[in-house]
């Protein structure tokens, strides 16, 4: 059996061929098709035990068991210290993870969008094994619940990746990237793993329905990627197994949804926690920290916010600083552990603001009765540097083929927003748009290609 695999930086999802030919995207959480992309571990070091418990294939275990023997052993370490028992669930993902995390944030691991690390440069051998733990433990939870759903195993896939994972150093960034995904597929269970751009494969689900050849500009506005593909789509192009002619330009960077909600985090609401507060002295308070706070898709900023340093430098700006009580809630929110969950909440206000002109935030988790009120106006100044890279790549795309596009079809979750809407129909002029299933195309388009690949 095969199928296509969206293993996306916001969500998960699965797809098969129907009997009658269509596709159906399998439930994998709650009966729905989406998992989110988040997991949680009781201890990190119970991820690595997790995937290789769960690993089938007995070279494969063997070979994962001798790489991982001090990892492995610290998770039994752990266990026995911590009064783990053996058969207690020790990792969660989706909205499971999402529910653990914000009961216990201080406890645990947590981690959402693991996709978004794993084309960082400069990682060291150690970190991308983890990164390693972290997508085969994702993979295998939605592989096997597919399969349950589906009622057979899954042996071959397609999974959409997107142009580039990073901007800087991308080709070697890719090759890490798939070189990570390419071993948790396998590790999964997977016995044959191919690779298709997202916007292509987001294009291939829309020109199903084509009746008429046109050249089609496929915006995929995603979680941690913006991507855009110049196709020659329609009727007469859909039966070629070989589309390389048909890709007239292609453009990719890593910025999406979860740009925004940073941006979003830093500029809405961080000033209640002393991002905008001056000093004592006159001067700005120094923002760095703040900013790494909500920069959970970026490792360095992470480790840096987490550091003993920050925690001396907050020290002595709440001396420094003229409105203490908000520095204070920001300790709190750090030594808390709640700056994921900060940004989720800037995420879920991004998505309200998706049908409403303006929306409260609830931020009672960091301090009583807290709480803020964000319009569709603020969310769009706030975001105008990520929208104007998404409004660069449409246009090196478009001058990458050298002609202009009959059409855009927009795609992705965080495309829904009437700010990126606007803005597309803004710099394009009078060329049609056309929304696809902003969630539910990619896996669509992937599940069509893999069709193509493994009937």
């Amino acid at each position: 059996m095969f199928a296509g695999f969206d293993y996306g930086t916001s969500n998960c999802a699965m797809g098969v061929i129907s009997d009658d030919a269509a596709v159906r995207l399998l439930p994998i959480e709650e009966g729905q098709p989406f998992m989110p992309s988040t997991l949680y571990a009781i201890e990190r070091e119970l991820i690595c035990e997790d995937v290789g418990q769960r690993i089938k294939d007995p070279t494969l275990r063997q070979t994962f068991i001798n790489q991982r023997g001090n990892q492995l052993a610290q998770a039994r370490r752990v266990r026995s210290e911590e009064g783990i028992a053996a058969d207690e669930q020790s990792l969660f993902v989706g909205r499971e993870a999402f529910e653990q995390y914000l009961a216990l944030p201080e406890d645990g691991y947590f981690v959402k969008s693991p996709k978004s690390f794993l084309g960082a440069s400069g990682l060291r051998p150690e970190f991308v094994a983890f990164f390693e733990d972290l997508v085969t433990a994702m993979m295998q939870q939605v592989k096997k619940r597919a399969e349950t759903s589906l009622g057979c195993n899954i042996e071959h896939t397609v999974i959409g990746r997107p142009v580039n994972f990073q901007g800087v150093n991308a080709e070697q960034s890719n090759r890490q990237a798939l070189d990570i995904l390419t071993l948790a597929a396998k590790r999964s269970g997977f016995k044959s793993v191919e690779f298709l751009y997202e916007p292509l494969a987001a294009g291939l689900d829309f020109e199903v329905r084509m009746q008429t050849d046109k050249t089609v500009l496929v915006v995929d506005v995603g979680g941690g990627t913006t991507d855009c593909s110049m196709v020659r789509m329609g009727p007469h192009h859909r039966p070629q197994l070989d589309r390389q002619q048909d890709f007239l330009g292609h453009s990719g960077e890593r910025v999406g949804g979860n740009d925004l909600d940073i941006q979003l985090a830093g500029k809405a609401l961080m000033p209640l926690f002393g991002m905008l507060s001056p000093l004592k002295s006159g001067l700005p308070t120094p923002r760095q920290a703040f900013w790494d706070a909500v920069s959970t898709n970026n490792v360095g900023a992470q480790s840096d916010f987490n550091s003993q340093r920050t925690q001396l430098h907050l020290q002595q700006l709440l001396l420094d600083t003229s409105e203490p009580n908000k520095l204070q809630r920001f300790i709190n929110l750090r030594t808390a552990k709640q700056n994921h969950q900060l940004v989720r909440s800037a995420e879920l206000c991004k998505i309200a603001l998706s049908e409403a002109e303006s929306t409260s935030v609830d931020l009672s988790y960091a301090d009583q009765g807290l709480s803020c009120s964000v319009s569709r106006e603020q969310f769009a100044s706030a975001i105008e540097r990520p929208v104007d890279k998404v409004m660069a790549l449409m246009s090196e795309a478009i001058n990458q083929a050298g002609c202009k596009p009959d059409l855009i079809y927009v795609t992705g979750g965080t495309a829904k927003s009437p700010v990126i809407r606007a803005a597309i129909e803004q710099r394009l002029g009078d060329i049609a748009v056309v929304d696809g299933d902003h969630f539910g195309s990619v896996a669509a388009g992937l599940t069509v290609w893999a069709e193509k690949l493994f009937r």
